[in-house]
């Protein structure tokens, strides 16, 4: 593998002239945490990540990146593993993951091959951490991300996993009982391959969660006490589908942000309601609803992590076609498509490239493969739209307290009765987006679960005791400002989490405006200006009280 160089936003070497507005920005940031050069190095092979104090957190850089993205070596995408890396790039990516989807071809052949084409890609764009890992056909449920650190081993672990373990190739796709307890098998079967040091590190994040209604609440919870399933996609990638200005060229009727067009079908999980199936603000309805799927997860005490990505398979606008396969060959016979065509007319597709629109922001101390996979495990991870902000920093403390705090992910322990207070810091969006516009962020709304253990149905996706309990106004704020916003007393065990919107598109929130007046809401069929409707979220911080 090449050897790894720093992003040029954090390398000294590099002088600050020779950086795009985005690497001033990020520049900034880090020296301002003085984290610039010594600070903050590639790691050498083990990662530095710790586990979250209960007093205070380090100072963090946060790496921003995709792990779910398709090339070529998917039977449904297109693009060569050059241009999706010279485009997250382009676009601030520091790290980026292939997760091609499982096939007889990919698992026979396509693996093996796509790996040379990752080692090309790592010594293409040595400032890049380019994972290579696998869109998991869940079985019994829907899809997720794989993501393995690179090493002798990799490549082995992803075919035979696939061969296995995945719910296509194993005729597993039934909503059973049997098939359930298989993806908790595959899941626990990973967990041995890192304890064994087969490989350095494995976890898996579930994607697009209710695209389809599939992936039912004791489902998740399953995969999440597994300890490698550590999240799930937040947001999902086809976030161009309802466009207007592209729905219009290709003539859509019911287009919708992430391609969220379904209905409960076979394998639907029979709790969930219609408004399941559609977006809210580009998000997930397990995500966007206060008091919903997550923040249940979230009320039982224990962590589970959201993200954001692009999805890639079919950049909006472009012109590249599908490369033609010779006589005789498909995509299992080779194991991948042959590279794409430049044809100079707008193909079909719904995506954003990688970083394009979608980020996925994690906080490590210092730069490598496994810095990143600590980071997504700890939970220092927070996600936006449109570059929504250029960065944000929260923590939570004792008020009067002069340490930093806890931050994303971790947990703090207080005294019952103690006072505390949320320290979050916001530098706003410096330059104009990949769309052309300056973001402004126009509100930061505060949500707090209380901590209640354990469910009693494995089912449940309502948590009653979480609501925004703070919105506060920072349209007319610029640069970078701290809200300091007090919590009152810790009585209880609760979690705390942040989001934060443009404020063009809002409403009542989907429990009702006491447990959220102005939440992300769904657009109507074909009109879902995805740089319109922008926003963020953070993971939580937990608050344990003790006597």
């Amino acid at each position: 593998m090449a050897t790894q160089q720093l992003p040029e936003w954090a390398d000294p070497q590099v002088p600050d002239e020779a950086l795009d507005p985005q690497g001033v920005s990020r520049r900034t940031l880090i020296r301002g945490a003085g984290l610039l050069g010594a600070g903050f190095t590639v790691a050498a092979g083990t990662t530095s990540e710790a586990a979250a104090s209960t007093t205070t957190d380090p100072e963090l850089v946060y790496l921003v990146g995709d792990h779910h993205v398709h090339s070529r070596y998917s039977h449904d995408a297109k693009y060569d593993f050059s241009q999706l890396a010279q485009r997250g790039a382009q676009y601030g990516l520091d790290w980026m993951a292939f997760t091609e989807h499982s096939n007889f071809g990919h698992a026979d052949k396509g693996a093996a091959a796509e790996n040379a084409e990752v080692l090309k890609a790592r010594a293409e764009n040595p400032r890049m951490l380019i994972f290579q890992g696998l869109e998991w056909y869940i079985p019994a449920a829907e899809h997720g991300t794989v993501l393995v650190a690179p090493g002798p081993n990799n490549v082995s672990l992803l075919q035979q996993f696939e061969r296995v373990y995945d719910g296509k190739l194993t005729n597993r796709s039934a909503d059973t009982a049997e098939n359930e307890q298989h993806a908790v098998k595959a899941l626990q079967w990973l967990a041995a391959q890192k304890q064994s040091r087969y490989v350095d590190d494995v976890l898996v994040l579930a994607n697009h969660p209710l695209r389809l209604g599939i992936d039912a609440p004791h489902e998740l919870r399953a995969w999440r006490d597994t300890g490698v399933c550590i999240g799930m996609e937040g947001a999902p990638g086809a976030q161009g589908d309802a466009d207007p200005a592209w729905v219009a060229y290709r003539g859509s009727t019911h287009a919708q942000r992430g391609e969220y067009v379904n209905a409960p079908g076979a394998g639907s999980y029979t709790g969930y309601p219609a408004d399941a199936y559609r977006t809210y603000g580009g998000f997930d309805w397990a995500t966007a609803t206060v008091g919903g799927l997550w923040d249940s997860m979230l009320a039982e005490g224990r962590l589970f992590s959201i993200t954001s990505n692009s999805d890639n398979h079919r950049t909006i606008w472009d012109t590249w076609t599908d490369g033609t396969f010779p006589p005789g060959q498909d995509f299992d016979s080779l194991g991948w498509k042959p590279s794409p065509t430049d044809s100079g007319v707008p193909q079909p597709g719904s995506d954003y490239w990688p970083g394009q629109f979608s980020r996925t922001h994690v906080g490590v101390t210092g730069y490598g493969y496994l810095e990143v996979m600590a980071a997504l495990r700890a939970g220092r991870v927070w996600v936006d739209h449109g570059q929504l902000v250029d960065g944000i920093d929260v923590r939570l403390a004792p008020v009067g307290s002069r340490q930093r705090g806890v931050t994303l992910g971790g947990r703090l322990r207080v005294h019952r009765s103690q006072r505390l207070e949320l320290r979050v810091t916001v530098t706003s969006a410096t330059r104009p987006n990949y769309h052309g516009l300056l973001p402004q962020l126009a509100q930061v709304d505060v949500i707090r679960g209380v901590v209640t253990g354990p469910v009693v149905s494995k089912d449940s996706w309502k948590a009653p005791d979480t609501r925004v309990v703070e919105q506060v106004d920072v349209r007319h704020r610029k640069g970078t400002y701290e809200l300091r916003i007090p919590l009152g007393r810790a009585d209880r065990s609760h979690y705390v989490r942040v989001r934060g919107s443009d404020g063009r598109r809002n409403g009542r929130g989907y429990l009702g405006s006491r447990t959220d007046p102005a939440g992300p809401i769904q657009h109507p069929d074909n009109d879902g200006d995805p740089w319109l409707d922008t926003w963020l979220y953070t993971n939580p911080i937990f608050v344990d009280v003790v006597q």
